[in-house]
Order: structure tokens, then C-alpha cells, then sequence
């Protein structure tokens, strides 16, 4: 660098009233390392890991891919992911064992990220998750620790098997009584990544830093010009998403006030969140992108829909609620629901793709694991599990590959050897997490 990008921080925000905007990775700007992006640059740009969960199995005729790179083949429900099979590890046979045996729905969910033994009962008792050890371990690194996000809103009470609800509505646990609150308006969501507040929140945060913003441009090298607006043209796109999502919101809590009701207590789209669950969805994949670009968290989960989840999908031409459209999970109406969550999956990898970082990708330095709580709704059968993990993790995992452990023995197919696997490969160097004890060899 010369000229006077030496003299631009590393910790450079666009700042405006209310607001502070983090930048994505720049070639002028040594945001993430000591300044240069060399061979070692995997090591310098940051990892991130995100988790997104569909709640009751997929259609398992329709689940499974062959082959290798280039030439794998994937199923129909899997097809969204085709432009990026290269980046794609199809995983097979992993199970978590302590979701086995304790009866259906709740405590096959809340342990998800955990492989903790939950109890039952009125007293929560289960483990912290993955994504949460991660985030301590990043704590200091970045300004949100995490990002946990959902498309429904959680749901109380007890099930039959007398486990709580609460075990069904969240996967993310920061220790063995607590859920981390999970936020499910994009509206909020995406002021967090902004530090959108006080009385102009409404106001545009493009707008409010554009000064900022053009005396950026004129300090930056050329190409990191056209990655600067290309940047802040995706924001304004998302932001003008969200504007509508915030007067939907503010309606429904005025709605709320004069009932002397909880909005979060009515159903959809009373209670302000999207009608339509592919705008809700999208757009929280989208804060998911721009809050990894800017390295605003590097840890995410995304609940997109719940165990017992209520939601419908009359774009998919699918009569019933997603929880009953699960009890006949081999229908080709369950296939287009499944089909439809891993294009979800697909947008968010995309999205991550399209963002360079030095030689590389954003997709490259991360990992987005798409997990259910089981493989057949209609057997309530949690004794595997469905799993696709996209990215290399900053070339610290192979892919292209189908892997198989239906075959290996319980003991290799515990889901917690994955997490293990993972956790080292981002730092995060523990002997054990839930029931395992050695890491899954990837």
C-alpha cells in the first residue's frame, strides 16, 4: 500500500448520525490483518460458521447425491445447490444420540447443537451449543458476538412427553438453562448490524453516511472503488426490503398497545412479521451475508422454521401446515417443502460466493451447516440425521465430496464429532463436547 491508504484505519467505520456502518473487506484497507493479503491470507481473513435449521425431517426419497466435484450428481431436493457442488459436503448416517429414546419432538430439537441430555419438566436443562462455544471464542473480535435469528416466533408450554416447548422453538443455548433470545423481525435485525438507533432509525442509513462514504471512495485504490458501491448498493436494496417489514412492524405493535396484547404473543401477520415467509426468510439470510462480509460476527444461526412449525406454503401449492405436511414426509408435496429450504440454503451460500475476500470468497472462509432434527417426519426417526455443509472453512475443508457414516458404528457417527471437527478447525481447540470426546475425520 502507499499513497494514502497507509493512512486509513483498520477499524474504519462509515459513520453518521445514529448510525456506524462496517465496511466488507478492502484491498486499501487492512481491516482483518496487518495489512497485506499474501499465500498465508487464509489465516489473516476471518472464519465464520452459520447454522440453519429446518424443524421435521426432509423427504428422504428425495435426499441423497453421488459422485464427486464437478461431476456429483444430487437429487431432486437437493438440486438447488448444483451452480456450487464443488463447495458442497453432503453428509450422511451422523445422529444424535442423546435426541434417541426420549420420545418426539422437543427433545429431539433442543440438543441440537448441544448433543446434551435435556431434561424434563419445568426447569430447562440441556448444554450450551456450538455456535455459542464459538462465539466466546471470537468474543473481543468482533461487535456481535453471534447473530441468532428465526422466521416463527417461539412457542410455550409443554409437549406429551413433558419437555418444554422452549426445546423445540431454539437451537441456540449460551449454557445448560438459558436460550439465547432468538430475534425473528428483520427490521430489528438489521438495525443491530448498523447500530441503528434513536430518533432517526427510520431515516436511511445510506443517506445519513453518504459524506463519509464519498470521502472513502476518493482515498480507496480503483477496484476497492467498485466493491465499495457494489456494497452499499446491496445495502440500499435490503434496506428498502426492510422498510416495509418496519411499518408492518410498528403497525402491529400500535395494534398490540391498544388490545393491551404482546405482538409477539399474536399469530402472523398480526403480530408484524412478513406475510410472506420468502421475503421473512430471504431477508434474514441477507443480514446473515452482510453482517459475515463486514466481520460484524462470524457466528450465526438461522431457525427457519420450528419443531411443530405452523408454517404454510401456498407458493408450493402445499395444503397443510408444515408440521402435518411433515407426517407424509415422502409426498411429493413434502418434496417441494424440502426442496424449498435448501434453496435457502443456496441463496445464503450464493449471496456469500459473490463477496471477494483477497484471492478468495466470503463462502471460502466459512462454513453454513443446514441441519434437521430428524430424518422422517412421519417416524418422528432421529436416528440419523440430514446434513450439508457449504464452504472450505479457509481451505481447512475438503469438498466436493459425499460422505457416509451410516455404516461406521455409533460411536463414529456421533453428530458431536462433527462439531469438534469443526470447533478446531476455527481455533477453538476442546477434548470434548457433548457426548464425543475426538473429532469426526473429515
Amino acid at each position: 500500500m502507499n499513497g494514502n491508504y497507509s493512512q486509513i484505519d483498520r477499524r474504519t467505520l462509515l459513520k453518521g448520525v445514529g448510525v456506524a456502518m462496517s465496511l466488507p473487506w478492502l484491498e486499501s484497507i487492512s481491516v482483518w490483518g496487518d495489512g497485506s493479503v499474501s499465500r498465508d491470507e487464509s489465516q489473516k481473513l476471518p472464519l465464520r460458521f452459520a447454522a440453519l435449521f429446518m424443524g421435521n425431517g426432509i423427504n428422504a426419497k428425495h435426499w441423497w447425491a453421488k459422485g464427486a466435484g464437478a461431476e456429483m450428481e444430487l437429487s431432486q431436493s437437493l438440486e438447488p445447490l448444483t451452480p456450487l457442488k464443488a463447495k458442497l459436503n453432503v453428509i450422511n448416517g451422523l445422529f444424535n444420540k442423546q435426541a434417541t429414546g426420549v420420545g418426539i419432538h422437543p427433545g429431539q430439537t433442543g440438543n441440537i447443537l448441544s448433543g446434551a441430555p435435556l431434561q424434563k419438566g419445568a426447569v430447562l436443562k440441556g448444554g450450551i451449543s456450538l455456535d455459542q462455544v464459538l462465539a466466546n471464542h471470537f468474543a473481543g473480535k468482533t461487535s456481535q458476538p453471534s447473530l441468532v435469528l428465526g422466521c416463527e416466533q417461539p412457542i410455550t408450554g409443554y409437549h406429551e412427553t413433558n419437555f418444554s416447548m422452549a426445546y423445540s422453538s431454539h437451537i441456540s443455548w449460551q449454557d445448560a438453562n438459558s436460550p439465547v433470545p432468538m430475534e425473528v423481525y428483520p427490521s430489528l435485525a438489521f438495525d443491530s448490524l448498523f447500530d441503528n438507533h434513536g430518533s432517526k432509525r427510520t431515516k436511511s442509513i445510506l443517506d445519513r453516511v453518504k459524506d463519509h462514504a464519498g470521502h472513502l471512495s476518493r482515498q480507496v485504490s480503483m477496484a476497492d472503488r467498485a466493491k465499495l458501491d457494489e456494497y452499499l448498493t446491496s445495502v440500499r436494496e435490503i434496506e428498502k426490503r426492510i422498510e416495509q417489514t418496519r411499518a408492518t412492524k410498528d403497525h402491529a405493535d400500535e395494534n398490540a398497545r391498544k388490545r393491551g396484547e404482546l405482538a409477539a404473543l399474536m399469530k402472523r401477520p398480526d403480530n408484524g412479521l412478513p406475510e410472506d415467509i420468502r421475503d421473512h426468510m430471504r431477508l434474514m439470510c441477507d443480514i446473515i451475508a452482510l453482517a459475515f462480509q463486514t466481520d460484524k460476527t462470524r457466528v450465526a444461526t438461522l431457525l427457519l422454521c420450528r419443531d411443530l412449525s405452523g408454517l404454510f406454503y401456498p407458493f408450493l401449492d402445499v395444503r397443510s401446515a408444515h408440521h402435518p405436511a411433515s407426517h407424509d414426509d415422502l409426498s411429493d408435496a413434502y418434496e417441494r417443502v424440502s426442496r424449498y429450504y435448501v434453496s435457502q440454503l443456496a441463496y445464503l451460500a450464493t449471496r456469500l460466493e459473490s463477496m471477494p475476500e483477497g484471492s478468495q470468497t466470503v463462502l471460502d472462509n466459512s462454513c453454513l451447516m443446514f441441519v434437521s432434527n430428524m430424518w422422517s417426519g412421519s417416524q418422528h426417526d432421529s436416528t440419523k440425521v440430514p446434513l450439508l455443509l457449504m464452504g472450505g472453512l479457509g481451505e481447512t475443508l475438503e469438498t466436493g465430496r459425499v460422505l457416509d457414516f451410516l455404516n461406521s458404528g455409533d460411536e463414529q457417527r456421533k453428530l458431536c464429532r462433527l462439531y469438534l471437527a469443526l470447533m478446531n478447525r476455527m481455533g477453538v481447540n476442546q477434548s470434548e463436547f457433548g457426548d464425543a470426546d475426538k473429532p469426526l475425520a473429515l
